[in-house]
């Protein structure tokens, strides 16, 4: 069963966006008899159209499926950085928001191909228990932060929202938006991208600023959006965080930190004596800096001097857990550099190269789930993502587009990081990462 919902209204809220074409457009395929409301005024950019399924406010999950989601999102968000940890310079990206906007995009995938991107995203649970776990998270992370206070004075914030973008006049299929109404709360919002490229663009961009309060802009370009694309998934993720005991801004002074290449580069120094979860090992040292409500931590791992691409290459999910778990309350003299950045990619080969070849091949791909008649297919998986950490905390913002056609001792320690270092933002209960990042050069921006 299809059907079309619709209001006409705008929305402005998102972090990732999931974008779906046609392989071929028919006229059939653009304006389905579906029995649903058309939109009133063919000239507006907008018209949407919202599931009748409330979302489930406590989903009931059992632990297995906690624990087994968790951990597949934690193998997927390492597998990722083992790929793009090739190129030279900073990474920053939020494997959350990429798994979310994808596992929305699972929904509607039906054979070899939800097969293959369930081995590439580590999606080890079948679409009855995925979606009610995804749903679990996202309220427990919506939970975080109660009376906690932000990096810039204001409260914590720790947003995650979804939505979806649909061509008016498409049909998608009932069971599908209302997983995504029920599961991840994404109503649809009906555009006209065939007819109002520009504005459509700019109002999905519009949301996502909006969602993640300016800090990342311009997410889809305008050439992202084809005649054959018919949906937007998107997923916005946005963090602002104090320390629980930040660093004093006069003790911050310029020093030298040295690039994998050997060159100092002079960057602002923070230097404190914090009270956190300490550990080092067989070539690194690791810290687990709690955020104001120690709900979250950053964890740095700092391997040793001239290491850092073999430490990189043997790192996983499991050896992440172990490097958490060897952790205990030191005192830790602390030089760490003040440092923000910016970072995007398109995930489309990297994705492929993983095993997820198939969602991308037009005539090949199924996503019959999303609609039964025509040939959905992604076309491109488009992330970016922002951080900043200073004195005070960190903010971190992130946003991902998949685009679909139709077809942490007594005595004080000390940690220097002034080599490049990795860095992860998790959530201490249940270790779920929800950023994952580099610097290489603190300096760059």
């Amino acid at each position: 069963m299809q059907r079309t919902i619709r209001t006409c209204a705008p929305l402005l809220v998102l972090s990732l966006a999931a974008i779906l074409g046609c392989e071929t457009s028919t006229d059939s395929n653009r304006n389905p008899d579906t029995g649903g409301e058309e939109c009133s005024d063919s000239d507006s950019a907008i018209c949407v159209i919202a599931s009748d399924k409330q979302r489930i406010s406590s989903p009931d999950v059992p632990p297995e499926d906690k624990t087994a989601l968790v951990s597949g999102n934690s193998a997927f968000a390492l597998d990722l950085y083992q790929e793009l940890r090739q190129e030279p310079g900073n990474v920053f990206y939020s494997p959350y928001s990429i798994s979310t906007a994808l596992a929305m995009t699972w929904a509607g995938a039906k054979g070899g191909t939800e097969t293959a991107m369930a081995d590439t995203l580590r999606f080890d649970l079948g679409q009855d228990r995925l979606h009610p776990a995804f749903n679990w998270i996202d309220q427990e992370l919506e939970s975080r932060g109660q009376g906690a206070q932000g990096a810039d004075g204001e409260g914590f914030r720790l947003n995650v929202v979804n939505a979806l973008w649909g061509q008016n006049g498409y049909s998608f299929e009932t069971p599908f938006l209302d997983t995504l109404g029920l599961h991840y709360g994404a109503g649809m919002r009906v555009v006209d991208f065939v007819g109002h490229r520009q504005e459509s663009v700019d109002l999905i961009n519009g949301w996502v600023s909006d969602q993640t309060e300016g800090k990342i802009e311009k997410l889809v370009p305008v050439d992202a959006i084809t005649a054959e694309t018919v949906l937007v998934l998107t997923n916005a993720i946005y963090f602002n965080a104090a320390w629980r005991t930040p660093f004093e801004p006069t003790a911050t002074a310029d020093g030298a930190f040295e690039t994998v290449d050997g060159t100092e580069v002079t960057v602002p120094l923070m230097r404190g004596s914090l009270e956190m979860p300490y550990a080092e090992g067989d070539g690194y040292q690791a810290v687990a800096m709690p955020y104001d409500g120690d709900e979250l931590s950053m964890v740095i791992i700092l391997p040793a001097k001239g290491t850092l691409d073999a430490f990189e290459a043997s790192l996983d999910a499991a050896k992440v857990d172990s490097i958490a778990g060897a952790m205990s309350e030191h005192l830790v003299d602390t030089t760490m550099p003040r440092f923000k950045f910016e970072y995007e990619l398109s995930l489309k080969k990297t994705l492929e190269a993983m095993g997820m070849e198939i969602a991308f091949t037009p005539g090949v791909a199924d996503f019959t789930g999303i609609n039964s008649s025509g040939q959905p297919y992604i076309q491109d998986v488009i992330h970016k993502a922002f951080v900043g950490v200073n004195e005070a905390g960190t903010e971190a913002a992130a946003a991902t587009a998949v685009i679909v056609g139709d077809e942490s001792a007594p005595q004080p320690a000390s940690l220097a990081l002034v080599n490049p270092f990795l860095f992860l933002i998790r959530d201490n209960a249940t270790g779920s990462i929800l950023f994952v990042g580099r610097v290489a050069d603190p300096s760059a921006s």
